[in-house]
């Protein structure tokens, strides 16, 4: 179990470093987008800080994931991300679908793997 946690998340890890860092130097030009992902892009490049809050938030989690440490912290801050990820390549682009499913199947894994950290925070008090 503890070398399958650490494929996992450092596969996550590296998708996270890859995209975010590509994102944030402009290493890959991205593609040509049209109809409905290209209306969204455009939202999401129209707050001016949205698109950059997202990614140096997979960064972060991604250099988290990578080396280790905060692991079940960086599992619950990229929930959301993953998520988005997920149901935008379910409704929009299914292009990256076989890719969000392997990140929500992985965060799950690791949020099982480190379930004795997440019980305080289930507790009604």
């Amino acid at each position: 179990m503890k070398i399958a946690i650490i494929i996992i998340r450092t596969l996550m890890g590296l998708l996270f470093l890859f995209g975010s860092i590509t994102y944030l130097f402009d290493l890959i030009k991205p593609p040509e987008l049209t109809g409905t992902t290209k209306a969204f892009m455009e939202g999401m490049l129209a707050t001016g800080y949205m698109m950059t809050l997202v990614k140096l938030t997979e960064l972060v989690c991604g250099l988290a994931f990578v080396t280790g440490l905060f692991v079940p912290l960086a599992s619950v801050v990229i929930a959301p991300v993953i998520v988005n990820i997920f149901l935008f390549n379910l409704f929009v682009d299914t292009s990256g679908l076989p890719i969000s499913i392997f990140l929500v199947l992985a965060n799950s894994f690791l949020g099982y793997a480190h379930w004795n950290k997440f019980k305080p925070m289930m507790k009604i008090k």
